[in-house]
């Protein structure tokens, strides 16, 4: 059975102490919008187009956005099949973080048809490879990564799938687990192509049904695409270090993953908290309360001054009229949010106590 080489580093324990931070706070805001849907749909277009770029897709996000709406786009096919089969494998995906029981090299060979499917022959798609496969630098056609011999492939992922189904990696924190299958499942390159789109949605399996989705709220890919070089540099120090990926110390690559995922967690953290205010009101209801943008902005600054008077409340929502906050503001009072003090013109709004 694989057992993984990695310490707990200082930036591994920060990173993660980093990641619970910004779960805590997202996932228990008191007040959420009612746009979240809009949240999970945009991190599900930059997941699918920084998840293609990164492999050379030419596409652009706009044009991304459109493919994914069925809209008609001029560019190459291949181009346009990757987003497809991508979109579909976000499908696959959620389908498969409510299967019961453990994780199967079936689950990676299902996501890895559907990432190439109609771009390569059809006898190769979920098919482990059957040939050596050698990665060179472009332009100097130096190897800069050599998977191991393809009879090795199918034991290698016995191996490694036997660990992470093991009593012994369910201690693991899942934000480690999920970078070391990512790291050993590249390090394998299991098949002749999209082997990076696979274990990344792979990975992102892991995440999901380990409780560690955070509301589909962001995307990985989206900062591995910004810097790729980091991305590639990151997995080279560890694939450097032997020949036998069983001997190869995980552990920067780990301190460079968990923080990717701190780092955008923490963008989500400041977006909930910009969106959220006032701890007390998840006292008060026991669950999060979905507002619309104008109701957000109203609660922020009744939050952030203490009180509002409509004087005060028709600068904050000034492009609307005195009608719609009032509407606003009944809605919120029905709920139980804010309370009134006062009956006349003076009178204020302030947040209700618990």
């Amino acid at each position: 059975m694989y057992t993984p080489k990695y310490i707990i580093s200082n930036k591994v324990l920060k990173n993660v102490g980093s990641i619970e931070a910004s779960k805590e706070v997202i996932e228990n805001a008191p007040l959420v919008p009612s746009f979240a849907k809009q949240f999970q749909s945009d991190a599900q277009v930059r997941t699918i187009h920084h998840g293609t770029h990164i492999e050379g897709n030419d596409l652009t996000l706009f044009q991304t956005k459109k493919i994914l709406e069925g809209q008609e786009v001029y560019a190459r096919a291949r181009d346009i099949q990757e987003v497809i089969n991508y979109r579909n494998v976000m499908q696959i995906l959620d389908d498969l973080s409510v299967k019961r029981g453990g994780y199967e090299v079936t689950m990676l060979k299902d996501i890895h048809k559907a990432t190439v499917d109609r771009i390569i022959i059809p006898e190769k798609t979920g098919v482990l490879r059957s040939t050596e496969v050698v990665i060179k630098e472009e332009g100097t056609n130096k190897i800069i990564f050599q998977p191991p011999p393809y009879h090795e492939v199918s034991y290698l992922l016995d191996d490694f799938f036997e660990w992470l189904n093991d009593a012994t990696s369910k201690d693991i924190h899942p934000i480690i687990k999920a970078g070391i299958a990512h790291y050993i499942l590249v390090a394998i390159h299991p098949f002749v192509e999209g082997n990076g789109r696979t274990v990344r949605a792979f990975c992102s399996l892991i995440l999901v049904r380990e409780g560690y989705d955070i509301k589909k709220f962001f995307s990985l890919e989206e900062h591995f695409d910004a810097d790729p070089a980091a991305y590639y540099d990151a997995l080279s120090e560890v694939d450097t270090q032997s020949p036998n990926i069983g001997n190869r110390d995980v552990t920067p690559w780990l301190e460079y993953f968990t923080g990717v995922v701190a780092i955008e967690l923490s963008k989500i953290k400041d977006k909930v908290r910009k969106l959220s205010v006032d701890s007390r009101l998840k006292v008060k209801f026991g669950e999060q309360v979905s507002l619309n943008e104008r109701q957000m902005r109203l609660i922020e600054y009744i939050s952030d001054q203490g009180s509002g008077g409509m004087n005060e409340l028709k600068k904050v929502l000034s492009m609307v009229s005195e009608d719609t906050i009032l509407r606003e503001l009944r809605d919120l009072l029905g709920k139980g949010i804010i309370k009134k003090q006062g009956s006349t013109k003076a009178s204020k709004y302030v947040i209700a106590n618990k």
